[in-house]
């Protein structure tokens, strides 16, 4: 997908690359880790974050010394926010998936520039799918969009289904997703693990939207919403505002995905559902 942009200048080639290799090799050291079978549950949970997020760190600051750096593995510091660039990380997104050995999880690598997306990876190694994107915001010559793997991107044009499927947590159903999705006239909820993965799987065409009200941070949102918006979808907060990145406080705790034309009739919805 390539469209012109008049915005100023942000990634280069060098930069998605760099994102895209980085990305890859901590999942598969991850799975790695995993598949030799020596750890289970919470330790497997540690052992893989720390090892992701330690090689993350390591090559971000060999490559790029003078960007900055929030993860969620690693004590925040104030020094980022007087950087440009700054690369927003979650080394495994879905820990409690990936300790229970469950598909449903991933590595998350994105790099912004002035509080904005710019570049953003998910790679979801037992899926075998590696997606990537480059914010239509940020001036951009060829593909803003790419996929590894045995899937392919469905398009964001147009109404899509009648009863849209809407992507839940594995684990508990908020009462007012409920009823947003009885308001919106939803088909069936589709549960998964990881807002990355969740967020995979609209753009991939196993669920049309996902809304979330508490408990995601900048780096949960930051590489899955670069890469929906590069493939035209729309991303923001519960009222249709947009995010911003690289701010003080890392919480990012509203977020709506769905296709731009059912834009207006999400945000009305969630308005009369009752979201707490």
């Amino acid at each position: 997908m390539s469209t012109p942009s008049t915005a100023v200048a942000g990634p280069t080639r060098a930069d998605l690359d760099f994102a895209i290799e980085i990305a890859r090799a901590a999942g598969d050291r991850v799975l790695g880790l995993r598949n030799s079978g020596r750890w289970e549950g919470s330790m497997l949970a540690d052992i893989g974050d720390q090892a992701a997020d330690g090689y993350l760190q390591g090559v971000i600051q060999g490559r790029y010394p003078e960007d900055g750096i929030l993860s969620e593995e690693t004590v925040d510091t104030p020094e980022r926010l007087e950087k440009h660039r700054c690369w927003i990380i979650d080394p495994l997104d879905g820990t409690k998936e990936f300790s229970q050995l469950r598909d449903d999880w991933g590595v998350h690598v994105a790099l912004t520039f002035g509080g904005a997306c710019g570049v953003g990876v998910v790679y979801l190694p037992t899926q075998g799918l590696l997606l990537w994107g480059v914010a239509p915001t940020v001036a951009w010559e060829g593909e803003r969009v790419g996929i590894e793997g045995s899937a392919d991107y469905v398009s964001a044009e147009g109404e899509g289904p009648d009863a849209p499927r809407v992507t839940v947590s594995r684990s508990h159903t908020p009462p007012w997703v409920e009823e947003f999705a009885r308001v919106i006239g939803a088909g069936e909820f589709v549960p998964y693990g990881g807002c990355g993965n969740k967020t995979m799987r609209l753009l991939t065409g196993e669920a049309d939207l996902y809304v979330h009200n508490k408990g995601l941070k900048e780096w949960d949102t930051c590489a899955p919403e670069t890469i929906a918006r590069a493939a035209g979808w729309f991303v923001g907060k519960l009222d249709g505002t947009e995010h911003r990145y690289n701010q003080p406080d890392p919480h990012n705790h509203e977020y709506v995905l769905c296709r731009p034309a059912w834009t207006d009739r999400v945000v009305e919805a969630i308005s009369k559902s009752g979201v707490e």
